[in-house]
């Protein structure tokens, strides 16, 4: 117990809640806009399960923390290039990325009115719960595996790293009501919100295609200064033009309140 009460450990949990927290942002708004295509009284449960599966997921590669280590080393080679099991994890995360959130912006600005929860060419649900959740989880499982290799270089004590992904979870769910409500409020920042995802699942293809020179690239530097930036000018604007404009309403592949009376 004494060796977990050092000044060192406690730096590196408090270093290492912070990470997980700051990468846990790009986490936070993609469940924030697919679970706000769920009616509203669902919302909570699947917050819950989200917290639940991100710990479990964090917690169960943390225990396998020898494994992951080994998990940069080549599967299997293409030419000169090897390609390794984070690498596959990275590019597909990315794939998956950028194809959900290009079909997102889509939804929010072309899409079809859906009524009586049916979708505008048939009879099943424009979203379910099962959908969603299958959709965090997988996103969640690559971030997760990002976010725990780079744990691994922050502490040393798995028991530390534990402590830390059980924290910054909890944070993460306490915030993510306030985030989510935020971003939907103000159709700007959903938009925002989905570039950023963009160019996100385009710095996890090119982690995938080659980790080292993403690296030394600075690529996610980049990106959360360009989101900041964008987010502060946005702010701003918001700020200058308080009460003198009408937002745009997206649109929502959720049931209208007239359809729920029928």
């Amino acid at each position: 117990m004494e060796q977990f009460l050092t000044a060192e450990s406690i730096i590196s949990l408090l270093t290492l809640v912070l990470m997980e927290v700051v990468l846990g942002i790009d986490n936070v708004i993609f469940v924030s806009i697919v679970m706000n295509r769920l009616p509203a009284e669902k919302r909570p449960a699947a917050r819950r399960i989200w917290m639940l599966t991100g710990i479990a997921v964090r917690i169960i590669l943390l225990l396998c923390i020898g494994y992951i280590v080994k998990a940069v080393n080549p599967l299997f080679h293409i030419g000169s290039h090897g390609f390794s099991l984070r690498d596959l994890i990275m590019l597909g995360g990315g794939l998956f990325l950028l194809i959900k959130t290009t079909l997102e912006i889509h939804h929010k600005l072309e899409g079809e009115e859906t009524t009586a929860g049916q979708t505008p060419n048939g009879n099943k649900p424009a979203v379910s719960m099962l959908n969603v959740v299958g959709q965090i989880i997988v996103i969640d499982t690559v971030f997760s595996f990002d976010s725990i290799i780079t744990a691994v270089g922050l502490a040393k004590q798995i028991p530390i790293m534990i402590i830390a992904v059980v924290i910054a979870m909890i944070v993460m769910f306490l915030f993510a009501p306030r985030i989510s409500d935020f971003i939907h409020k103000h159709p700007t920042l959903k938009m925002l919100a989905l570039s950023f995802l963009v160019m996100v699942g385009a710095i996890l293809i090119v982690e995938g295609w080659d980790a080292q020179k993403a690296h030394d690239l600075h690529l996610k530097n980049y990106v959360y200064f360009a989101m900041a930036f964008s987010f502060g000018v946005e702010m701003l604007n918001m700020r200058v033009r308080k009460g003198h404009s009408q937002p745009v309403e997206l649109k929502e592949p959720t049931l209208k309140p007239d359809d729920k009376q029928h």
